[in-house]
């Protein structure tokens, strides 16, 4: 049977806990990163991420060329949204992102950070090709310190 609602008849939007919001960080792979643009107006890019509870750190793997890598360099305030596992939750993360120098040798300090990103690899040449390819991409890792974490759900059946 359909439940009908009429205005203000459906439930309220239910303020997630902080680990309500972890966990929804910590079980989605995918958001959308808002950096600022020139204008003032926000530039949305859909990325994969990597949460850090422990750390409340965000890290996400781009290259140099990206424009969120130059709007960052103006002003480093994001915000990261994530989807619930259904239409009807959120988390937002908002801080200071920061930028990792480029992967400039196979297996430096930042190309062992991006393969930290992955699952791994059991080959030890496809970590090795790995490593070479994030030099080749000119690849960096950019750092989100978590200040603000909020998000709601509407808890619906």
């Amino acid at each position: 049977m359909s439940t009908n609602y009429g205005p203000g008849d459906g439930p309220a939007p239910r303020v997630l806990t902080d680990e309500e919001l972890s966990a929804l960080l910590t079980e989605q792979t995918f958001g959308t990163l808002a950096t600022v643009k020139r204008s003032g107006h926000p530039h949305l890019s859909t990325v994969i991420y990597n949460w850090n509870p422990e750390e409340r750190t965000i890290r996400i793997s781009t290259t140099e060329d990206r424009l969120k890598v130059r709007q960052i360099r103006n002003n480093p305030r994001v915000a990261l949204h994530v989807p619930g596992g259904n239409v009807w939750s959120f988390a937002s993360a908002e801080g200071d992102a920061e930028l990792s120098e480029v992967s400039a040798e196979p297996g430096d300090a930042v190309g062992r950070e991006l393969l930290s990103l992955t699952p791994g690899f059991p080959d030890p040449a496809d970590e090795r090709a790995f490593l070479e390819q994030m030099v080749k991409d000119r690849r960096l890792v950019i750092r989100v310190k978590v200040g603000r974490l909020y998000g709601t759900a509407l808890d619906v059946g």
